[in-house]
């Protein structure tokens, strides 16, 4: 199953709880009108993200996107410094001036989320780049969407990587919708990882519900882009339980084809029906551990809830001007 030790299995489906409950309560604090602005929710993708970071160190870079909180989490952000920043409070991650998505933590190598559709693509190039010049043996990851693979940065980014052979690896979370396009509508391929072939560049294709499938597959693209071997295009096949926001009417897809992959391809469901059914884990103990994540995000929402705003002459503090 996986070279990981029982207790390395506990926190990996720790993290992908955590990324799950937190974005159910941030879903039932906007829709209650508790919390503001907008949120794009990453349920149903947790098993890439903590795969993937699983991997990851302090040297290595993470570059998210538009619906990026599991990145953050999985990447080792404090999540409440993230519950303050959806906020808009002064002990945010980001000091409240982020938001959903802008969460940023450079001390845990998080680049930071991302609203603009494959932005954070050159922006993980660059950070590859650095690691290669500077010879620190970090390894730049890259989140982003289907929809991202149509933009022009994709391209010229994959170009570069694989021209200087950086240590960068670049995850397609392909959840086969781009807001609300079926991705059938706007790109001609069904396997996005063969656009790597253009580039020479090394692909992989992964069951993203799966955590132990994109953990082995992350892990061979890691290692390539760490041994100095240049990057990989790995795509995740996935799905996203809520919508492109939250408040999405889902016009574009029936309630039945959700209702399919909530039932039968839950990623929390298919490890642990898989760490059980191997003698990793009993259910009690997966059970106390969604006591304690629970917990832990009630502590985290009533702490945003009692922090203090910025002060308004914090307003150009750590701002480029």
């Amino acid at each position: 199953m996986s070279d990981l030790s029982r207790d390395e299995l506990l926190d990996v489906y720790r993290q992908m709880r955590t990324i799950r409950d937190f974005e159910d309560k941030l879903f039932e604090l906007v829709t209650a009108g508790k919390l503001p602005g907008f949120l794009h929710l990453c349920a149903g993708q947790e098993a890439i993200a903590v795969a993937v970071c699983s991997h990851l160190g302090d040297r290595d870079t993470v570059a998210s996107t538009h619906r990026g909180h599991g990145h953050c989490i999985a990447k080792g952000v404090d999540i409440r410094g993230m519950m303050a920043e959806l906020f808009g409070r002064a002990t945010g991650t980001c000091k409240g001036k982020g938001g959903s998505m802008h969460i940023a933590d450079l001390d845990k190598g998080m680049l930071g989320a991302n609203g603009i559709v494959a932005a954070g693509i050159p922006l993980s190039t660059g950070a590859a780049l650095t690691a290669q010049v500077k010879k620190t043996g970090g390894v730049a990851v890259c989140f982003f969407g289907d929809g991202a693979t149509n933009q022009g940065q994709f391209h010229e980014a994959l170009n570069l990587a694989s021209v200087w052979k950086l240590p960068a690896v670049y995850v397609v979370e392909n959840n086969g919708y781009g807001e609300a396009s079926p991705m059938e509508f706007v790109t001609p391929v069904t396997d996005l990882a063969c656009r790597a072939t253009s580039y020479a560049m090394r692909s992989d294709i992964a069951d993203g519900m799966d955590f132990f499938d994109v953990h082995e597959k992350a892990a061979e693209a890691i290692e390539h882009a760490r041994s100095g071997n240049g990057p990989t295009l790995l795509e995740c096949k996935t799905y996203r339980f809520y919508g492109h926001y939250v408040g999405d009417p889902l016009t574009y897809r029936t309630k039945e084809e959700a209702d399919d992959w909530k039932q039968n391809r839950d990623p929390l469901d298919i490890y642990e029906k898989k760490v059980v059914e191997a003698g990793h884990a009993d259910p009690a103990d997966l059970r106390k551990i969604d006591e304690e994540v629970a917990a832990e995000i009630d502590a985290a929402v009533n702490e945003a809830e009692e922090a203090p705003l910025p002060e308004p002459d914090a307003l150009l503090a750590d701002v480029y001007v």
